[in-house]
């Protein structure tokens, strides 16, 4: 009782801290909650309120969707394992091989963070389209089709493995170099330690980076719609439901299909594998790990490191290329008309991008490091919610958030649909797990001792993290600030339900363009919003190492 009446005095000694909580609590329920609240209950009542299951019959009924269902499921599993097998490669070559050029393996890793959702794809068609340079051009082959699952499996694979490489890194360079050798020692080959002493320790992690590419490649919408062909996936059904069909029940129960995988697999990452992971793994090696130099071991290694970091680099200069050709298959020649056709026909949808992502970053910083601070230094009833919710973005597919929106904010008391605070929302909700994340780690890391401090010299909370948590955390802010513009920019899937005859948006644009066929505009949009994000990086990489805060590229990618 006393424990109580002393907490309940110290929020009211403290009222921006209450009212803090408050705001994030009611900001959090506003725009997560509800919004994927509104989609359940489209999904079980009909328009007069009535309790009904008919749109779940719908999706065991249908045909498609029971297709789009089971081709979802094989497609994410076998590009989970297409690209925690290649990741792997990667980055046990990165963390154990001795070879040239491993700054390219990070630079790969950043391609997809910073192009469209679907420049890959955009890129294959170039090369293996009806017109591609190699299918057409190179080997005479007519009507060649990369639509489909083959082409899904390509795009996402080379989309998602860098992900995989990113996780499986920095649980293989965190393992300790004496076990291995301890091993090595008593009489085991290179085989033997890597079967009996490293591979185990990695399990839990192999598994962890399987499970967020598969959430990453059912929650895939602009690579289905760009390449998938007839192979219908539960992203692109909830989309063709929600706005070819006019079927919003249908499309909520599909995104309550789509949104269960998808949590189901996101809390065992969290709370499961993640644990698991680092309860065999964890801090600093004690000693530099001595690189492989065996011949044997280290050149089938560099040769498929290698050529697959020069397909990758080919396909993404190919858009650049791509943007200053005639006519892409049958006119070779030089051009800049597609630049002043984007200009003139997407030039607002351009600006609009920039400014709604130039808008939603600072907000993102500061909310990811509010949060963080809440989550890391402060004990309060409501802690758990926030936590588990503010995260929650990482798991819900960007097509499930669209449809959320729509349905939350499309009537009184909240009218949000077609506005650009909508637009802008939604880039914050998408984006600010990451900026947490960020935080947090930053924040575990730092001695409460020095906050405390300040407290017990009278500071509130307000003062405390002002003057003393921010200035120490600035380079996570920083790097969350800069990650969520980046992603705003390059977002697709939720915002193509929220965009409105007043505001459109750069991918959107590019979209537009790939599916009528013209892939010189697309291209130089793709290439428009490529060059703004590489600015931006290249900017915010100075501001962090002036803050002596490290590199931009590993805050984003960490």
């Amino acid at each position: 009782m006393n424990k109580i009446i002393a907490k309940n005095n110290k929020f009211l000694k403290d009222p921006i801290l209450l009212f803090t909580i408050l705001l994030v609590i009611l900001s959090l329920f506003l725009f997560i909650v509800l919004p994927l609240y509104e989609v359940f209950k489209q999904s079980i009542f009909d328009s007069v309120g009535k309790l009904t299951f008919e749109a779940y019959k719908g999706i065991f009924t249908s045909r498609v969707n029971i297709e789009a269902v089971k081709n979802t499921l094989i497609l994410a599993t076998t590009v989970g394992i297409t690209s925690t097998f290649i990741g792997y490669i990667f980055a046990y070559t990165e963390a154990y091989i001795k070879m040239r050029g491993k700054k390219i393996f990070n630079l790969i890793a950043l391609l997809p963070i910073i192009s469209p959702p679907f420049a890959i794809s955009l890129s294959i068609i170039l090369l293996f389209g009806s017109r591609g340079l190699i299918t057409k051009e190179l080997l005479k082959i007519q009507n060649f089709n990369i639509y489909g699952f083959q082409g899904l499996v390509m795009v996402q694979t080379l989309s998602f493995f860098p992900m995989a490489y990113l996780l499986l890194n920095g649980v293989l360079k965190t393992i300790d170099p004496s076990m291995e050798e301890a091993s090595e020692n008593l009489g085991g080959t290179r085989k033997d330690t890597f079967f009996k002493v490293t591979f185990p320790l990695t399990k839990s992690a192999i598994m962890n980076s399987f499970l967020l590419v598969f959430i990453k490649s059912i929650s895939d919408f602009g690579n289905p719609i760009a390449i998938g062909g007839d192979y219908s996936t539960l992203a692109v059904q909830i989309y063709q439901q929600a706005l070819g069909n006019y079927d919003m029940a249908g499309a909520a129960a599909l995104s309550m299909v789509l949104l269960d995988i998808s949590l189901i697999l996101f809390i065992l990452s969290k709370y499961y594998f993640d644990k698991k992971s680092y309860v065999t793994v964890t801090g600093k090696a004690a000693k530099k790990r001595e690189l492989i130099e065996d011949k044997i071991i280290k050149l089938p290694l560099n040769i498929f490191c290698g050529i697959l970091s020069f397909i990758i680099m080919i396909l993404y200069i190919l858009i650049p290329i791509g943007s200053f050709i005639k006519l892409w298959g049958i006119n070779y020649s030089f051009t800049t008309e597609h630049y002043i056709y984007a200009l003139n026909v997407g030039g607002k949808a351009i600006l609009d991008t920039v400014i709604f992502s130039v808008m939603a970053a600072p907000v993102t910083g500061i909310l990811a490091i509010i949060i963080s601070f809440l989550i890391v230094r402060k004990r309060f009833i409501g802690k758990n919610f926030i936590d588990f919710t503010s995260i929650l973005g990482i798991a819900v597919p960007g097509t499930v958030i669209g449809i959320g929106y729509v349905l939350a904010f499309n009537t009184p008391p909240i009218v949000l649909t077609g506005t650009a605070t909508i637009i802008v929302i939604a880039f914050i909700a998408r984006t600010i797990p990451v900026g947490i994340k960020s935080g947090i780690n930053t924040l575990q890391q730092i001695d409460p001792a020095i906050e405390e401090a300040a407290q017990d010299l009278g500071a509130n909370s307000f003062k405390v993290f002002t003057t003393i948590t921010l200035p120490m955390i600035k380079s996570a802010f920083l790097g969350g600030m800069v990650y969520s513009f980046i992603k705003s920019m390059t977002s697709l899937s939720a915002v193509i339900f929220l965009i409105s005859a007043k505001y459109n948006l750069l991918t959107i644009a590019v979209l537009d363009q790939v599916e009528v066929g013209k892939f010189g505009v697309a291209s130089a949009f793709s290439t428009i919003l490529i060059l703004i994000v590489y600015v931006v990086i290249t900017v915010m990489q100075k501001i962090v190492n002036r803050q002596k805060g490290g590199k931009t590229a590993e805050i984003l990618l960490s």
